[in-house]
């Protein structure tokens, strides 16, 4: 069975985002970049697939600029057998970046397509379900649990009132949630072996895909600062103060 996996660059976690002077957008001058949390998740749950022994192959794709292709051999390192690098400079949206997914779903013909529920720069949790629509496939959002039996897939998912199993017919989509495990760290052996595993660019004109956008950014801004906090010595003085200046009650 193969299975493709989606990854994608983003800014490290660790890092302090600031927005550029012009408001035009993030500031990734001299950025660190990683590969997005969600999508170290799903790259995990695909190595862990291969480990039981019911993946044979493991493809990655990122859609980004040349320098997604360091995400790319981390993906290799931690386990996956091949990467594709779909080629843009361009902001894309989750629908762009769908489109482009369909058309290298259309080339491998996985029968598992694993995806980051979210990524963590853009926070649209959109792309898997916008995926799932154009390949007609089942999907499975939010996953906690993935389990693979003969021709089906078992997904148990994240939702408000606890936990919700749903069974899928592959081929199939599943987006992966912070419980479903915790991603390994890559060993320097591993990091050597993934220079020399195929790397294949490919560009979204080569797809035939359009990624031109309706969407226009206006402006980017920073949150509020927000205010320092007081103490109240008693109860009455916290009502007092919820009432008369917070306005609340």
């Amino acid at each position: 069975m193969k299975v493709l996996v989606a990854v994608k660059r983003v800014v490290d976690y660790n890092v302090k985002v600031r927005v550029k002077a012009d408001n035009s957008g993030v500031d990734l001058a001299n950025v660190k970049m990683s590969m997005n949390p969600f999508c170290e998740i799903a790259v995990e749950e695909a190595v862990r697939l291969k480990e039981k022994g019911v993946a044979t192959e493991i493809v990655v794709v990122s859609i980004g600029p040349t320098t997604a292709q360091e995400q790319l051999r981390t993906a290799l390192a931690l386990g996956a057998d091949r990467a594709i690098l779909v080629e843009s400079a361009e902001e894309l949206t989750s629908l762009a970046v769908a489109k482009l997914l369909k058309a290298v779903v259309d080339k491998e013909q996985p029968s598992l397509v694993i995806l980051g529920k979210q990524a963590i720069d853009s926070d649209n949790n959109q792309t898997g379900q916008m995926l799932a629509a154009l390949t007609g496939y089942g999907q499975g959002t939010f996953a906690s649990k993935v389990e693979v039996s003969g021709d089906n897939v078992a997904v148990t998912r994240e939702i408000d009132g606890g936990a919700q199993t749903v069974s899928l017919k592959l081929p199939a989509i599943v987006t992966t949630d912070l419980r479903l495990n915790e991603p390994r760290y890559a060993s320097l052996p591993n990091i050597m072996k993934a220079k020399k595993k195929p790397l294949e660019v490919l560009t979204p004109d080569a797809l035939g895909v359009s990624t031109a956008s309706t969407n226009k950014t206006v402006k980017v801004e920073a949150p509020a600062a927000r205010s320092a906090g007081i103490k109240v010595k008693s109860v009455a003085e916290l009502v007092e103060k919820l009432k008369n200046e917070a306005k609340v009650i």
